[in-house]
């Protein structure tokens, strides 16, 4: 059975500490590849309008074209209405029955995915690798929440060693929009994507 990580996300944009997760992973657990999979229409994205998804294809490309071990996925992207994880998973199982699947979050999610539609699906159908670190707003530490979904759930959590990036896509977007420069942060061929189109420029 191969072993195939699923990072999925809105990607808008892509950045650097997208690609240091997919890198701990493949590294830490031996996997065969890394999927970076945008997804369609986020059922939970509704506080900002999400850009086209042509173009958060493209950067994902851009961003991972460097590394053997990263592919682009459109399995969520060519899907009609609302992706959920669930189904996601679901289907990647029905369509590649001879891979194993690692399915990539952040340490705010593995908080969250209680919240997700169907999680006790999610987390029957997939390996879950947590990356970061949990600070103070949580009642449980990381280890603990781990713990709690692993008996809950029956779940396979793993914790990723590597700290997630202090930027998030929101702070990049909002650095463009102030004319700062987003270099430090995302591939160089991913900003000047997002110059060359006037990416999350402020309007008027």
């Amino acid at each position: 059975m191969k072993k195939i990580g699923i990072l999925g996300g809105t990607f808008d944009p892509i950045h650097n500490g997208h690609l240091r997760i997919g890198n701990s992973a493949y590294q830490e657990f031996g996997l065969e590849s890394i999927w970076f999979m945008p997804s369609g229409i986020p059922p939970h994205k509704k506080d900002h309008k999400v850009t086209e998804g042509e173009m958060r294809r493209d950067m994902v490309k851009l961003a991972i074209a460097d590394t053997p071990y990263f592919q682009y996925s459109d399995f969520e992207m060519n899907r009609k209405g609302n992706t959920y994880t669930a189904q996601t998973l679901t289907l990647l199982r029905e369509a590649y029955r001879n891979m194993n699947f690692y399915f990539i979050i952040g340490a705010d999610s593995l908080y969250q995915i209680e919240q997700w539609y169907r999680p006790q699906l999610v987390m029957k159908q997939a390996v879950i690798l947590a990356a970061g670190r949990a600070y103070g707003m949580w009642h449980r530490s990381f280890e603990e929440q781990i713990c709690y979904l692993t008996e809950r759930y029956k779940a396979r959590i793993y914790p990723l060693h590597i700290p997630e990036m202090d930027i998030s896509s929101e702070e990049i977007r909002a650095a463009v929009a102030q004319g700062r420069s987003i270099r430090k942060y995302v591939p160089d061929a991913v900003a000047d994507y997002i110059d060359a189109r006037g990416l999350y420029r402020q309007k008027g």
